[in-house]
């Protein structure tokens, strides 16, 4: 079983990571509440909008694009000096406060934010999400309010985005046809020509019109900014892979959700980043020692309604142990002492209490 208190206190960044639907932004949620009941300052990061977890959280309004700090009351016997906040990432508001960060005048965060290329780019183009969840991972990372970020990503697959984005727009900003659409001469525009057709063909088909004359507009408004996009990418990319970055693997105990987790475990092994814990969610309870065999054989011996009720335990114990040979393969690729089994509740979390249960489950709160 996974020591996950140890991750919270020796993490600054805590990535959960995981397909969609099972549990990872409440799990996020769950890993922020503890961390502020073991003294820390933690901000949570969902990509989520789902209502529900506004709800659990206490948030009236919904989750807003910057960090909202949650009135957590202390549980009977406890107390912490410790803090949660939590946000929704907003891609096009936090890609408007980098250019306005990076760029030198007032006229030229004008004429960028103004550009329909960069409001295109801005909302929809491949990748920007991912590229702004890691910008805002760093962004919290520096703020003094706090001393740990949980970031909830998007599906796995495009977890990997989020890892890569920022190497990609550092390695973007170094090629040729990027230098290329930054001259900003006539003779720079003529050299244009056959050289950046291409990928001006392909900003293109992501907006779904012809925008040569407002990509031209845009990269050349761009102008001068470049070094500071490229140094942050670069920030981006140290933060992601240092050591006291972590990374948690939400599952649920279905033959895809695991084959995605050991798939995701894997490719971050093949970039030298480390799982340090996987939590499985909705997982059926022990229902007593023993085994399937051993509650079958309970009922053979028994008559009347107690070899019912025993049959009964036989038939969850075999649910149980399925599920145990369906995950195997995570704990086979991180390790079985990193993985964590959390039991399937009665009911869904809707509140601080369902949050709070959760937890005791994790943290062996018995």
């Amino acid at each position: 079983m996974a020591d996950i208190g140890a991750v919270i206190n020796n993490s600054c960044v805590i990535v959960c990571c995981g397909s969609g639907g099972v549990g990872k932004t409440t799990t996020a949620a769950v890993l922020g509440l503890e961390a502020a009941r073991l003294g820390r300052r933690a901000v949570v990061v969902t990509i989520d909008p789902a209502r529900r977890l506004a709800d659990a959280l206490g948030l009236v309004d919904g989750l807003a694009a910057e960090p909202q700090r949650i009135e957590l009351d202390s549980r009977p016997g406890e107390a912490s000096n410790g803090e949660l906040w939590a946000m929704m990432l907003d891609t096009a508001a936090t890609f408007d406060g980098l250019v306005a960060r990076h760029a030198s005048d007032p006229d030229q965060i004008e004429r960028i934010l103004t550009n329909p290329l960069y409001r295109n780019m801005a909302g929809a183009m491949s990748g920007t999400q991912e590229y702004m969840a890691a910008e805002t991972l760093h962004t919290l990372h520096g703020d003094d309010r706090f001393d740990l970020v949980i970031v909830d990503t998007p599906p796995s697959r495009n977890a990997l985005d989020f890892l890569e984005a920022p190497g990609v727009l550092a390695r973007f900003l170094d090629h040729r046809a990027f230098k290329l659409l930054m001259l900003p001469t006539k003779g720079g525009l003529r050299v244009l020509g056959a050289a950046a057709q291409p990928i001006l063909k392909a900003i293109g088909r992501v907006v779904g019109s012809d925008v040569l004359a407002d990509a031209v507009a845009f990269f050349q408004a761009f102008a001068g900014m470049e070094s500071g996009f490229r140094d942050r990418a670069d920030e981006v990319v140290a933060l992601i892979r240092a050591p006291e970055t972590s990374f948690v693997i939400v599952a649920s105990p279905r033959h895809d959700t695991i084959t995605e987790a050991v798939w995701f475990a894997e490719q971050l092994v093949d970039q030298q980043v480390d799982v340090s814990a996987a939590i499985i969610n909705r997982t059926q309870p022990a229902f007593g020692q023993g085994t399937a065999a051993d509650a079958r054989a309970a009922a053979k011996a028994a008559t009347g309604e107690l070899a019912v009720l025993w049959g009964n335990v036989a038939d969850l114990r075999t649910l149980r142990e399925a599920e145990h040979e369906v995950i195997s393969p995570l704990g086979d690729a991180v390790g079985h002492d990193r993985v964590t089994l959390l039991p399937l509740l009665d009911s869904d979390v809707h509140d601080l209490d369902g949050l709070h249960t959760i937890a005791d489950h994790l943290f062996d709160r018995s």
